[in-house]
């Protein structure tokens, strides 16, 4: 009768610990999908903020809508060259948020000069422009054989944060 009991106590152990495991992974994966944007098919977007998108990005592709908090959130591609670009829009279908990646070449004067005198040598990656009513803000990684920093500028060039990456 002990073999016996010790088995049926080893099997049971065995689907309590299965058991934990599942129910640790199920909460992870909770928390963490609910910690950012959720998918949304584009027809749970309401009608007045697809409008205003499609007129302002007619020839838009690779459209991905999500809910992010109380804004709808559209990640969205342009041109030959695939130029990223994230929206957020309120729910009266007002532009609240609209971050797109540039070109070098794209970067007022004075944020390039910014950075030809305090990153000199340093090769330029990832830039954007993000743009929240009228205030701009570029962010920029930009990268050495020593280091590299995430830097964001305004348009006149003024350092507005810097890390170390």
């Amino acid at each position: 009768m002990f073999p016996e009991s010790c088995a049926l106590f080893i099997y049971i152990n065995l689907i309590v610990t299965h058991m934990k495991r599942y129910l640790i992974f199920g909460t992870l994966a909770l928390i963490l999908n609910t910690g950012f944007g959720q998918d949304i098919p584009q027809s749970q977007v309401p009608s007045l903020i697809v409008n205003s998108f499609q007129q302002s990005f007619p020839k838009a592709y690779d459209i991905e809508w999500e809910m992010d908090g109380e804004l709808y959130k559209v990640e969205f591609e342009t041109g030959l060259t695939g130029r990223d670009h994230d929206i957020w829009y309120d729910k009266t279908g007002k532009m609240i948020r609209h971050k797109e990646e540039i070109t070098k070449s794209e970067l007022p004067k004075k944020v390039s000069q910014t950075i030809s005198r305090d990153f000199n040598g340093y090769r330029l990656d990832d830039i954007k422009k993000i743009t929240e009513g009228e205030k701009v803000i570029y962010t920029v990684e930009l990268k050495s054989f020593r280091e590299d920093w995430d830097v964001a500028l305004d348009a006149e060039g003024n350092i507005l944060s810097k890390k170390i990456d």
